[in-house]
């Protein structure tokens, strides 16, 4: 099995679950490629020799290997995304960071969960993307996202104003600091912390939620995920930020934007002891009595 390995380039925290992955998938005979910047990141802070077969783009993954492994949080898997692209290759999220709704392999549970995924016993959970349109090629070929667009403020302190059309239709403009379009992976998200509704993975929906609207009657929105969403910017500032989850660029009020499903899904590995709703009571911690 050709097992490849992702992580960031940030905390030597992550180094002791690394090399408990690796050990793990050596006793399985798993051929391993790590990320090449990772592989560098390794061979620098860990007292371990690394001598694998690397990989540094989404060419070399195609075809290539079975499953990609994405060490850290769920900020990690967004940047794993972006490598995996269309490909369809199933990607196990190992949870180091701190919430981790996406990256659900805990590291206590590093080597029971690859003799899982080696010997297939695992399901997939396809997660819808959205996609990006503009008159303006803004994030070249990595145009999608799974968590959410966001149209935000940049220079200025004063609200912008959004104007939102769906399949053409006039829907709002929205007066606010921003505006979030999530999908339901999404949901748990930015546009949670902004009072949005969370959505079942598999709903079918996009979430349309204001960041601090001026008019406080104006409240999130579920809608089809086969409407398309066009958005119209303007404001006292010339100049406007938008977000493909965490990727940014700078716009300005002549681009115009459309978001519709991506016509792919990623591939999320799932244990058989592990489902959405679980997640969300530990998570969240549902039922907890903080009494104690």
């Amino acid at each position: 099995m050709r097992i490849a390995v992702y992580g960031r380039q940030q905390s030597t925290s992550v180094i002791p679950y690394v090399e408990q992955l690796m050990v793990a998938l050596e006793s399985h005979q798993c051929e391993i490629l790590l990320y090449q910047p990772f592989l560098h990141f390794l061979q620098k802070h860990s007292s371990k020799k690394y001598k694998h077969q690397t990989f540094s783009s989404n060419t070399d993954l195609r075809h290539q290997v079975d499953v990609i492994f994405s060490v850290g949080g769920d900020g990690t898997m967004l940047d794993t995304l972006t490598l995996v692209q269309d490909s369809m290759i199933p990607v196990a999220g190992v949870n180091t960071g701190r919430l981790g709704f996406l990256s659900g392999i805990a590291t206590d549970n590093l080597s029971k969960a690859v003799s899982e995924i080696v010997s297939g016993n695992y399901a997939l959970d396809k997660r819808a993307l959205l996609r990006l349109e503009s008159n303006v090629n803004l994030f070249g070929n990595v145009n999608y996202a799974l968590n959410e667009l966001t149209i935000h403020k940049k220079d200025s302190s004063s609200m912008m104003t959004i104007h939102t059309y769906i399949n053409g239709e006039y829907l709002n403009s929205y007066w606010a600091d921003g505006l979030l379009v999530s999908t339901p992976t999404g949901s748990t998200g930015y546009s949670l912390s902004c009072g949005g509704p969370i959505v079942m993975p598999q709903s079918g929906n996009f979430v349309i939620t204001p960041i601090a609207p001026h008019n406080l009657n104006v409240r999130p929105i579920v809608i089809n995920d086969q409407h398309v969403l066009s958005l119209e910017v303007e404001g006292r500032s010339r100049y406007f930020l938008a977000s493909l989850d965490a990727r940014s660029v700078t716009i300005d009020g002549h681009i115009q934007l459309a978001v519709r499903k991506e016509n792919f899904t990623l591939n999320l590995v799932r244990l058989h002891d592990e489902n959405f709703l679980k997640t969300l009571r530990n998570k969240l911690m549902w039922g907890a009595d903080s009494r104690n």
